[in-house]
């Protein structure tokens, strides 16, 4: 028999069941996965990347501004 895989909460730290029955994995309840929500929303937390990645990315897709 297997054992169920045991994650942390990325919010709070609770231990959390990794199984398809467990709604809100990797989170422990609905409360966490909100609370993570809103920290990307108010960029509390960022994937980071060198500060011209976005120009390098971007600067052939619009004609320059005058």
């Amino acid at each position: 028999m297997s054992q169920i895989p045991t994650v942390e909460c990325p919010t709070c730290g609770a231990p959390v069941e990794f199984t398809a029955e467990n709604k809100f994995r990797p989170f422990c309840s609905d409360r966490c996965k909100l609370i993570d929500l809103g920290a990307w929303a108010s960029e509390e937390h960022k994937i980071p990347v060198a500060p011209d990645a976005e120009d390098e990315l971007f600067s052939g897709d619009f004609d320059p501004r005058h």
